[in-house]
């Protein structure tokens, strides 16, 4: 008789040190056909980490014998893992120095079920594709609703329309494609178009993004293809 083959379960470790949150979490992916493992400080979640190779990290900064910014570091210069901040830091500056450390979403606690597993699944949706080897290396271009970025023309496209963004808008544009459903720091974005060493704040990329916006959004005041992440960055949609 012919064996079922099991289905393969994506792994995701979470680094959690309230046993409650950490119960939660678990019963939580569980329920959903994960295999959750735990690490309730950053010694144990690195050693987790490097032998269980999971498809996502959950990750909380405050941790008993080291700093969650330290774990992303350290994470970093081995495996590009998705890392999603699950934290009650809810600080602009907490936000942004994660996810410029090398962490990919952060969710601020207390979070929603819904919210939580919708992250997981585009964190996990970037362990087996990206941008450079997905849609954009094979046509050359990224679609989402109306709007297409044509990186072989450097041109921009709503609804069949060249919507005639300044070479500036389209860097700006293209490279938020090249990284839909992450959030892009502004200082990321900064350091892409204009170089490590410029000197510039965000009011630059807001009077940037003010001008696509009224090119490509239906409606500034609600966007649909570009969304701010309020003091920390922008993310294109998915």
């Amino acid at each position: 008789m012919e064996k079922k083959s099991t289905p393969i379960r994506n792994k995701i470790v979470i680094i959690e040190d309230d046993p409650g949150i950490a119960t939660v979490l678990k019963t939580t992916l569980k329920s959903e056909g994960y295999e959750p493992i735990l690490a309730g400080t950053g010694r144990d979640a690195l050693t987790l980490i490097s032998s269980h190779c999971p498809d996502v990290i959950l990750l909380d900064l405050g941790l008993p014998d080291m700093d969650g910014g330290e774990i992303i570091e350290k994470v970093r210069t081995w495996t590009q893992t998705p890392i999603v901040i699950v934290s009650a830091r809810n600080m602009e500056e907490d936000k942004a120095r994660a996810l410029d450390a090398g962490a990919d979403d952060y969710i601020t606690k207390p979070f929603g079920t819904i919210e939580l597993l919708a992250r997981i699944r585009a964190a996990l949706r970037h362990t087996c594709t990206t941008a450079e080897n997905d849609e954009i290396s094979l046509n050359g271009s990224y679609h989402v609703g109306e709007l297409c970025i044509d990186y072989r023309k450097n041109r921009v496209f709503l609804a069949g329309r060249d919507v005639c963004l300044t070479p500036q808008e389209f860097r700006l544009v293209a490279f938020l494609g090249r990284h839909a459903g992450r959030v892009m720091t502004y200082k990321a974005i900064l350091r892409e178009l204009w170089g490590p060493q410029n000197g510039m704040d965000n009011k630059i990329l807001r009077v940037h993004m003010a001008s696509i916006r009224r090119k490509i959004e239906p409606d500034p005041s609600e966007p649909r293809y570009i969304f701010t992440e309020v003091g920390v960055g922008y993310r294109m949609a998915e």
